[in-house]
């Protein structure tokens, strides 16, 4: 607080009182203005946060997925991998756990009703089971598992990916899921990576026959637009078990 201005010696009491008034007033009027000052800025950062979030969001749905992340060749995957698939139209209870072979899961028993087409990106908090996930595998989806610990910039970058998949129309190219895998969920993650990609696989001129059902993954270290891309190119939605299931 500014300090109050010293009477000359003779000064009236009256005339005191109006300078320490006149004093007090100013230093009213300049904690108002600080005041209003800091509102301000306040304001501002209120209206410019979902601004920033809209442009970015906006970005991301209007951007190809291989404009996130570094190249394939960089983002230290190991060769896709493949194994006789395991679970066609084997249904489960809702709440029955499934143990699976593999982890995070490429094939397998699951619940009856997938994911819905509609969201591509999973947090942990809203993640549907697991077995959920899988029947969206039997229906063709690329289902990208991301290491629930791994570090926030790889976990927006899968998310901004996920943003380039369309969500209002069915489109089968749309078949994409991220979600995290704990091992809570059933196992530990491949060690030193952050990503596995995943597919259900089957011929499209016999998708039901089991003999020719495989699953695929391929982990890598860190996420890749142009990793995904690929993978979903060398694997896409009518190779599947159940590639018109939505």
């Amino acid at each position: 607080m500014a300090k109050s201005p010293t009477p000359a010696p003779g000064t009236s009491r009256r005339d005191r009182l109006a300078s320490f008034e006149a004093a007090r007033k100013a230093e009213q009027r300049r904690r108002t203005i600080g005041l209003f000052a800091i509102c301000g800025v306040l304001a501002l950062a209120l209206l410019a946060y979902p601004v920033y979030l809209f442009v970015d969001d906006y970005k991301a749905r209007n951007a190809t997925i291989t404009d996130f992340g570094p190249a394939a060749s960089a983002a230290g995957c190991d060769p896709a991998a493949s194994n006789p698939a395991t679970g066609n139209q084997e249904h489960v209870a809702e709440g029955t756990k499934v143990t699976y072979d593999r982890f995070p899961p490429d094939s397998g028993p699951h619940y009856a009703t997938p994911a819905p087409f509609t969201k591509h990106f999973y947090s942990t908090a809203d993640r549907p089971q697991v077995e959920t996930l899988v029947h969206n595998l039997e229906h063709g989806y690329t289902v990208v598992w991301y290491r629930a610990e791994a570090p926030q910039d790889q976990v927006d970058t899968l998310s901004d990916i996920a943003k380039t998949f369309g969500s209002d129309d069915y489109d089968p190219a749309d078949k994409f899921i991220a979600a995290p895998w704990s091992e809570a969920d059933g196992g530990p993650f491949p060690d030193g990576k952050d990503v596995v990609l995943t597919r259900w696989t089957a011929d499209p001129a016999n998708p039901a026959d089991t003999t020719k059902q495989q699953g695929v993954r391929q982990a890598c270290g860190q996420v890749s637009g142009a990793a995904i891309a690929d993978f979903m190119t060398q694997y896409p939605v009518v190779n599947s078990p159940e590639p018109n299931g939505a």
